[in-house]
């Protein structure tokens, strides 16, 4: 039985009135609006239908932005270096997107808006948008969705993208695979000397930046850096240049941004840029379809099914290798 015309036209006009709004929505984002941004971003951030078609539409009007990943140790004083640096983009008429990326609250599961209390001076400019995510459980220094949230701030036309990690230590590696320009902050005098951290975020680095350097300690650290970088060599020739701060004073911060300039410029020598660009996004792939494997995967399979497959194994009635690759075998199809 087929429904009356009626029904068939309230479809008609209500799905009309999904594709207007959803292109109202982009050509907002695109402007820049804040409203807009905050909308997109909410979509994208806790999956809501229509959030893979948004992304599709925004990529294409992605790729402009500078995206620069500052990362290093809790206390390192990240949050107040993107605060100073910010401050100084948009004193060059430069526009900025702030991503902090913050501990998950392990009550509500939400951000704790720290770097929000922090950079709460930027709030009445319409050049500075931020945004705060929570890590949800995720490792690395970001959380799953901040590539996409990236996306829609590059889409919406900012000139640069700072994005601050959560600052968990020398496993925050996944900020490479995102950033442009990855900048590493030590501290002296906290613990973090070159030989404790060298075997993660050490290696990651296109710029070093010695925050706090007006206490004791600061030489010895830039003296490591360098005893590091005289004994093994990047694979692209770059050296990374070490940045003394005092972002508490602004000191140091307009050689920060002279640095971050400069790589940019070495970037766009002999097509390193693309280079780059194309290793990123082979790991990002990669990790985008292990993703999206996995929430097919969990789509066919239903609470209780785990519960079962699991007791199986704890059982030993079934190994848990074949178990595995037939879920993979049913997941492909």
């Amino acid at each position: 039985m087929q429904p009356p015309p009626d029904v068939f036209l309230t479809i008609l006009l209500y799905t009309d009135r999904l594709d207007a709004n959803y292109a109202n929505l982009i050509t907002a984002v695109r402007s820049g609006d804040a409203r807009a941004l905050a909308r997109a971003i909410s979509t994208v951030e806790n999956r809501v239908p229509g959030w893979s078609d948004l992304l599709k539409s925004l990529f294409t009007h992605s790729g402009k932005a500078r995206v620069v990943g500052l990362t290093g140790a809790p206390g390192a004083g990240k949050s107040t270096l993107v605060d100073q640096l910010a401050k100084l983009y948009r004193e060059n008429e430069r526009t900025v997107g702030i991503i902090a990326v913050d501990p998950t609250s392990p009550y509500t599961g939400g951000a704790i808006l720290g770097d929000r209390i922090r950079m709460q001076d930027h709030f009445a400019d319409p050049g500075i948008y931020i945004r705060s995510m929570a890590t949800r459980g995720s490792l690395g220094g970001l959380a799953r969705t901040t590539a996409d949230v990236a996306t829609v701030l590059d889409a919406s036309g900012r000139d640069m993208i700072l994005i601050e990690t959560v600052g968990v230590g020398q496993d925050e590696i996944d900020i490479v695979r995102l950033a442009d320009i990855t900048v590493v902050i030590l501290v002296p005098g906290m613990g973090d000397d070159v030989q404790s951290i060298k075997a993660g975020i050490m290696e990651i680095a296109d710029i070093f930046v010695i925050n706090k350097s007006d206490r004791e300690g600061a030489e010895r650290v830039e003296r490591e850096i360098r005893a590091l970088q005289s004994l093994a060599g990047r694979p692209d020739g770059w050296t990374p240049p070490i940045v003394k701060t005092v972002a508490s004073e602004g000191v140091g911060v307009k050689e920060l941004a002279a640095a971050i300039g400069e790589y940019e410029n070495y970037l766009q020598k002999e097509g390193r840029a693309l280079q780059k660009s194309v290793e990123n996004w082979q790991e990002r792939l990669v990790e985008m379809l292990r993703d999206a494997m996995l929430e097919k995967a969990r789509a066919q399979l239903s609470g209780e099914s785990i519960a079962r497959l699991a007791a199986e194994v704890a059982e030993h009635k079934r190994d848990p290798y074949t178990l595995i690759e037939e879920i993979a075998g049913r997941t492909a199809k």
